[in-house]
């Protein structure tokens, strides 16, 4: 594998779920530890994104430099403490991603070195809290930040993407149920019956 970091992007607000979702349990573990193992798998560099007091005995932080702007905030923040060109961004609340999944969008990033990103654009769209940037891709968000503009999808019309679409995603043999996340108890409820049903 090249040379890596990994960010678990773990500060977002849930209200509909009742508890921090970060510690949801899916299959007896907590989202933060399931994305943590599978981000370990790739990268000897693993960092959370969120706030130090809450995360700090599970690994090293990263705090937003920009405040409440959201997954962009997070990402700028991401790519602003790495020492390395690539960086792979996940959400904690897509637990269905598979490990050869993240390494096939490596490889495409290694790759298409032009590329500022590799983001999939599957599913119910562009899938950015799934993805690899380059350092560089900060700058642009940078900017966007400073100009009150929180939106990452922007940027992608912006910067040169490597797009991963549904066609791509298919023939390299994935589904589009990788990316269902768990925002509501019954999305949560369901994930955890079917798993038990194997």
């Amino acid at each position: 594998m090249p040379e890596l970091t990994a960010f678990i992007l773990a500060g977002g607000k849930s209200t509909r779920m009742g508890v921090d979702k970060v510690f949801l349990q899916l299959d007896g573990r907590t989202l933060l530890a399931r994305a943590l193992e599978l981000a370990r798998g790739l990268a000897s560099d693993v960092r959370i994104v969120g706030d130090v007091r809450k995360f700090e005995k599970f690994g090293p932080v990263v705090e937003d430099i920009f405040q409440n702007c959201g997954p962009l905030g997070g990402i700028h923040a991401a790519l602003r403490a790495s020492a390395t060109d690539l960086n792979l961004i996940l959400a904690v609340d897509v637990p269905f991603v598979p490990a050869p999944f993240l390494s096939y969008m490596i490889e495409q990033a290694v790759n298409c070195s032009s590329a500022s990103a590799v983001v999939p654009r599957a599913a119910v769209g562009w899938q950015p809290l799934c993805a690899v940037y380059r350092r560089s891709f900060a700058e642009g968000a940078e900017t966007a930040l400073r100009a009150g503009r929180n939106k990452i999808d922007r940027l992608f019309n912006l910067l040169e993407i490597r797009v991963i679409g549904e066609d791509e995603l298919v023939r390299a043999g994935f589904s589009f149920d990788i990316f269902r996340n768990l925002n509501t108890p019954e999305e949560l409820e369901v994930a955890n019956t079917s798993r038990r049903a194997r």
